[in-house]
């Protein structure tokens, strides 16, 4: 074990090892790249992560830094939850739910906590945390607010961001803070200090008021609701205050590391109605997706033709019986869950008589097992993600991205091209409502030919969805995969800012260097030969 490993295992509560088996299994996220870390820390509390953070700090100031990578469950495609310093693992201890108040609505959980474990806690006082990604079972809520998660009740209930009401952060230095909204007179207070955190208001607020244009000019330029490139320097200063949780919620670990969160929770309503639709031209979209919408649905999901069309040439049996139209060229997934049932009858016609219109099938549902058969048919791209394709696999490339609503079919048009021209399918699915899409392309990393296939169509479809005012990354962050386009979503001089926000909080980069900063040579130097998800095989991956 290396001298550092010895100093943090006498210093802290948690386990520390070098063990080149261990390394190996946390070299790997759910992303293309791979980098093993040099140590993996088990913290027990708060106060192993400030021991360690304040470790690296040191050694950092002395010229021989150290990098400290925040880990949950591994789920991140982005390339965010791998590094090669110290890598601390939330999973094993700091899981816990430490308090709930189901009479205020609001939980206390530890970042290693699964989406899972909260949420089946909550049902059980017929509550809700309802931001949940698909890869909920597996999925941290550490991961989940590094990454602001959303998921298919986003279209109705938000994205993560909006249920946090506080967080404790460990900073770089290794000091502790509170975030939340903050009075002009606790700001004043804050501003005051002699810390890093003192540091951290003034220079952000500074930043914030000498960019003022450039920041909203950027923010009126985004046409789509979704965004995770970058930092949100769009929501720290309004006119109700100011608050540095939106910039920590997102940040991937490179701001600070979060030990603590506070979120708000909501009534949960089990009795739901599900309604398939298929509809046989894609074009249809176009008129039927602003009038769902507006009935307010608590999910609309999609999955085009193609998609399972690629689900049958691996799995020809597991959709027999599942799906009744299936040359239709898309299906949409709507759930209601409103609290009255007349609400959701009356919705349930409205939809109905919408899709009356177009040549279209619809099927309709609250029976447990008829939704069970419906949300089958939407899960079964997992098949697409864990099926091998000879030496090829479904990888995730350009697979995160959101269009304004009204441009989304124009981009799966588009796209269609895209993956056609070099030989691709192109197999679509996502939450329709939002514009989000995922695309998972099959590919062979140790191929030369796929690898450039790779790159030529993150630039393609990249170049696509910003010249159609959506987002690069809706909800997995920039990560080191997208770093390199971080630049084709803003204005230069709105980068730059976002640049300065890490500096700022960080000025040793020591959180997860390279997160959100990296060049396009780093991340084909970090390129995995093979790819596979491994580590989540026994829960399934989902997306």
């Amino acid at each position: 074990m290396s001298r550092v490993a010895h100093y943090l295992q006498e210093h802290l509560l948690g386990e520390v090892t070098a063990s080149a088996e261990v390394r190996r299994h946390f070299a790997h996220d759910a992303s293309i790249l791979s980098l093993a870390p040099a140590i993996v820390a088990y913290p027990r509390n708060e106060n192993d992560v400030r021991k360690t953070a304040r470790f690296a700090w040191q050694l950092a100031q002395r010229g021989k830094p150290i990098p400290i990578t925040a880990r949950g469950g591994g789920s991140d495609t982005s390339g965010a939850a791998i590094g090669s310093g110290i890598m601390l693992v939330f999973t094993a201890h700091m899981n816990k739910i430490l308090a709930l108040d189901p009479a205020k609505s609001f939980i206390v959980v530890e970042p290693g906590a699964t989406y899972d474990k909260i949420e089946q806690t909550l049902y059980t006082h017929g509550l809700f945390l309802p931001p949940y990604p698909a890869s909920q079972h597996y999925a941290t809520i550490g991961g989940g607010l590094a990454n602001n998660a959303l998921g298919e009740k986003t279209i109705k209930y938000g994205t993560t961001a909006a249920y946090v009401e506080q967080l404790r952060v460990v900073l770089a230095n290794g000091e502790i803070i509170e975030t939340g909204p903050l009075s002009k007179r606790e700001l004043s207070r804050k501003l005051g200090l002699a810390t890093l955190e003192g540091e951290i208001y003034r220079r952000i607020d500074t930043l914030i008021e000498e960019n003022e244009e450039l920041i909203n000019r950027g923010r009126s330029r985004l046409q789509t609701v979704h965004n995770r490139a970058g930092y949100n320097i769009f929501g720290v200063k309004n006119s109700e205050g100011f608050d540095l949780t939106p910039l920590i919620v997102g940040s991937q670990g490179t701001l600070g590391i979060i030990t603590e969160a506070i979120l708000e929770v909501v009534p949960h309503n089990p009795r739901t109605s599900t309604t398939l639709v298929s509809l046989e031209n894609l074009d249809d979209l176009v008129s039927l997706l602003p009038k769902i919408v507006e009935l307010k649905p608590s999910v609309f999901d999609m999955v085009n033709k193609a998609a399972l069309a690629q689900v049958a040439s691996v799995n020809p049996n597991q959709l027999v019986g599942a799906i009744e139209e299936p040359k239709a060229a898309i299906h949409l997934f709507i759930e209601f869950d409103d609290i009255k049932e007349g609400t959701i009858k009356k919705k349930t016609r409205r939809l109905q008589k919408l899709v009356s219109k177009m040549p279209a099938s619809l099927k309709t549902t609250t029976k447990p097992d008829g939704q069970e058969a419906i949300w089958k048919l939407r899960q079964s791209v997992a098949t697409i993600l864990t099926q091998p394709h000879g030496h090829s696999k479904a990888v995730p490339v350009a697979e995160d991205v959101s269009v304004p609503p009204s441009k989304l079919v124009d981009f799966l048009n588009e796209v269609s091209n895209i993956y056609r021209s070099i030989g691709l399918s192109p197999a679509a699915w996502g939450h329709a409502g939002d514009g989000i899409v995922r695309m998972n392309p099959v590919l062979d990393l140790g191929n030369l030919g796929d690898r450039q296939k790779l790159f030529k169509l993150s630039e393609t479809v990249y170049e696509t969805v910003v010249r159609l005012g959506g987002s690069i990354t809706a909800s997995s962050g920039d990560g080191r995969v997208r770093a390199p386009y971080l630049n084709w979503q803003y204005e230069p001089g709105l980068h730059n800012v976002m640049m300065q926000v890490k500096k700022i909080f960080d000025p040793y980069n020591i959180l997860n260097p390279g997160v959100k900063t990296a060049s396009l040579e780093h991340v084909k130097a970090l390129l995995r030969g093979e790819y596979n998800l491994g580590h989540h095989h026994e829960h399934l991956p989902r997306s």
